[in-house]
């Protein structure tokens, strides 16, 4: 099973995904797949909170641009947390959306996915801003996709995600 979980800075959704993900486990240790990279204090102070949350049992492996090849070769429960710092990690904010949509549904394990929701926020006053809130929202849309469920996390609450009606 594929699950999106979507939400802005400090919705919680990390902290969802983490249950969602344990839950999935029954018990399995889970691979945390981190996609971000402490660069400064704030992000090691980040990093060090989803440490802290996560049981001591479950691996934590260190991806950049390489994430769907590092996927395809995981097997079991994983966690990834986020798409966001995904993008950030690609020179041009071009990630192949195909590529991680295939590692996804080509998994043996169930996946939880994490990615910031950049749709609801200030439209972006830079260049290099709307490109990276372009690729995000596009990346989000082609995982959503393949994705069995997708949830929005809004102060810590949970809503579910339908997928849109069938055209007639």
């Amino acid at each position: 099973m594929i699950t999106l979980v979507l939400g802005g800075t400090r919705s919680g959704k990390s902290e969802v995904a983490e249950r969602l993900a344990a839950a999935a486990a029954g018990g399995e240790a889970v691979t945390y797949v981190a996609t971000g990279r402490a660069v400064d204090a704030d992000m090691r102070a980040r990093i060090a909170a989803h440490r802290a949350r996560r049981p001591a049992a479950w691996a934590t492996l260190e991806v950049g641009p390489d994430l769907p090849d590092r996927l395809r070769s995981l097997a079991g429960p994983a966690l990834v947390d986020s798409l966001g710092t995904w993008v950030a990690s690609h020179e041009g904010l071009d990630p192949d959306a195909a590529a991680l949509g295939a590692a996804l549904t080509g998994r043996n394990g169930d996946t939880v996915v994490v990615s910031e929701e950049v749709g609801l926020g200030v439209h972006p006053p830079t260049e290099v801003g709307r490109r990276f809130a372009d690729a995000l929202g596009s990346l989000n849309r082609a995982v959503a996709e393949v994705a069995d469920r997708a949830l929005l996390v809004v102060a810590g609450r949970v809503l579910p995600l339908d997928r849109p009606p069938e055209a007639p």
